[in-house]
């Protein structure tokens, strides 16, 4: 397949051409384990300063990692239940829906494209 003229990073902003590592393969893996990194350093520095807290489970060290990612978790799980309750069939605005009408055949314009 040609190049086309627009595929040229040459032409593309600084900016895009900067980033065009993240296209290649393992870019994606390399910015998700850079987040594993930041991620685990900053909790690692939780246990390294002093604390000046409200309550006092807030000086557990990773309080607000763990906080977070239970917090998370349980917006996941209470969207799930609200979906039980909210879901509504395919076909709930069916009837009054105008892709529901049925279209005259003569307006169709239907092509035979085997012939």
């Amino acid at each position: 397949m040609a190049n086309r003229r627009d595929d040229d990073p040459a032409t593309f902003p600084a900016l895009g051409r900067a980033l065009l590592w993240v296209e290649r393969p393992g870019g994606v893996e390399k910015i998700v384990y850079a987040l594993y990194a930041v991620c685990a350093g900053l909790f690692a520095a939780d246990f390294f300063y002093h604390k000046h807290t409200y309550l006092a489970i807030e000086e557990f060290p990773g309080f607000y990692a763990l906080y977070g990612f239970f917090m998370c978790a349980a917006l996941v799980i209470c969207a799930k239940a609200m979906r039980l309750v909210l879901k509504r069939p395919e076909d709930y605005y069916a009837p009054k829906d105008v892709e529901s009408e049925a279209y005259p055949e003569d307006q169709l314009e239907k092509v035979d494209h085997d012939a």
